[in-house]
Order: C-alpha cells, then structure tokens, then sequence
C-alpha cells in the first residue's frame, strides 16, 4: 500500500521509506500523528545540535547558574559530562519547561490541521510551491539533525569528549 508516496517528506532518491511497515495499514490519522512527532523531534534535535556546538564557538554565559552553590556557567562542561554538574534544580527546571512547551503547544495539531503548523509564517511562505520546498527542506534537517545529534552522544560518549578526541579512546579495539 502506498498511501502515503505523495506527502511531504518523500523526497529522492529513496522516496518514500517505510523498511518497518508503519504505514501498511494505510491509517491517515496515525501517518499525522507520526509526521508531527517527527518534525517535533527533528526541531529539538536542530535545537540539541546548536547547544553542543554554540558554546564551544560563543563561550558560555557569564555568571552563576548556582550562586548557593557557587557554580559558575563557565563550570559546566561541554557535553554529556554536563549531566553530572547541573544541581538537581536546574534539571527540574528543564524538566517543567519541557512538560509546559509540551502542554502548551497544541500536541493534538496532527488531529485538526497540518502537522507542525502552529501558525508561524515567518521563516514559510504565502507561495504553495515555496512554502513546500521550505518545509521539506525542515524536514530533511531535522532528520539530519536527529541522526547528528546521536551521532555526537556517540562520540562523546566514547571519547569523554565533546568534540570526539579520538586518542582519548584508549579501549578501540583497533589500537
């Protein structure tokens, strides 16, 4: 069943890519529901990627992220070593603004519109053919985004770093 071969998204040269069957059943409502998550966590993977990269480049805010704790933002390090050095409040409070975006934003768009569409007309256009270009292409970046963004959790992972100095990773079993 190819119900779904002309939505956006399907782009060359794999077209439509479905390898685990998702869509077989041909159920529109649950293909929208899995576009809008889609493009949800390919945003917050463009998001995640720029906060690996940007204070690398920028530097970091100055002041305290903890003055009870004398902490500064410079304290904090890049990456996943981050997780351990943010106070617990700090992580609550990522954690509300997380479920307060979640709650807020509409999460049943997929229902009554077009996925994704919260009415921002700023970085689309009014032109059908533009506007579908500069969607798909949000669509292709968030899929890389969300490949990258693994990909750099990866890395630091095994490296301890954030940029993936690989002569960190003493147990390769290629040395």
């Amino acid at each position: 069943l190819r119900a779904f071969e002309n939505e956006l998204g399907v782009q060359d040269p794999v077209g439509f890519w479905d390898p685990v069957g998702f869509t077989s059943d041909g159920d529109v409502t649950a293909f929208r529901r899995r576009r809008t998550v889609e493009l949800k966590h390919g945003r917050i993977s463009m998001l995640a990627t720029m906060g690996y990269i940007t204070p690398e480049l920028t530097g970091k805010f100055p002041g305290y992220i903890s003055n009870s704790l004398s902490l500064k933002f410079a304290d904090i390090p890049t990456g996943l070593s981050a997780i351990a050095k943010v106070p617990a409040l700090g992580w609550a409070q990522v954690v509300a603004y997380c479920g307060f975006c979640e709650l807020s934003a509409g999460s049943d768009d997929w229902k009554t519109g077009t996925p994704g569409d919260y009415g921002f007309k700023v970085l689309t256009s009014d032109d059908p053919a533009e506007k579908e270009k500069k969607l798909a292409a949000e669509v292709a970046n968030g899929r890389l985004a969300m490949v990258a963004i693994i990909g750099m959790f990866f890395q630091d992972g095994l490296t301890g770093s954030a940029w993936g100095d690989w002569a960190l990773y003493t147990d390769s079993p290629l040395r």
